[in-house]
């Protein structure tokens, strides 16, 4: 489950840079996505790397958490070592969004299985 974890969580990080550089018209070209995904990316690697050293699941809401603590962090800080800047406001929306998206899909994960394992305790 990991992986697929990992994939959820790199694909809303893509999603919250799609949908940034769209609404800045900023355009969508490769170069400018990945410009500006690497910085999170690393933040995304560096907090599912602390999920790994600690043995966290990676699917628990206190997993997500720290995943999106510090996705953001890490994110801001390359960001301003790159020269892309980081305006207050980018920050409450990146840790709004993204905590969101990546603590969102971990509720319905937990939802469903749990309804799941009931259903099949009953048969």
């Amino acid at each position: 489950m990991r992986r697929i974890a990992v994939i959820v969580d790199f694909a809303f990080v893509l999603l919250f840079i799609v949908i940034g550089r769209s609404t800045h018209h900023h355009g969508l070209s490769l170069g400018g996505v990945v410009s500006t995904t690497w910085p999170f990316a690393v933040g995304l690697a560096v907090g599912w790397l602390v999920l790994v050293v600690t043995r966290r699941s990676g699917v628990s809401l206190s997993s997500g958490a720290a995943v999106v603590a510090v996705t953001v962090a890490v994110g801001m800080i390359l960001r301003v070592i790159a020269g892309q800047g980081t305006a207050a406001a980018f920050i409450l929306v990146a840790l709004a969004f993204l905590g969101l998206m990546l603590l969102g899909w971990r509720i319905l994960y937990t939802v469903i299985s749990s309804r799941v394992s009931r259903e099949r305790t009953r048969t």
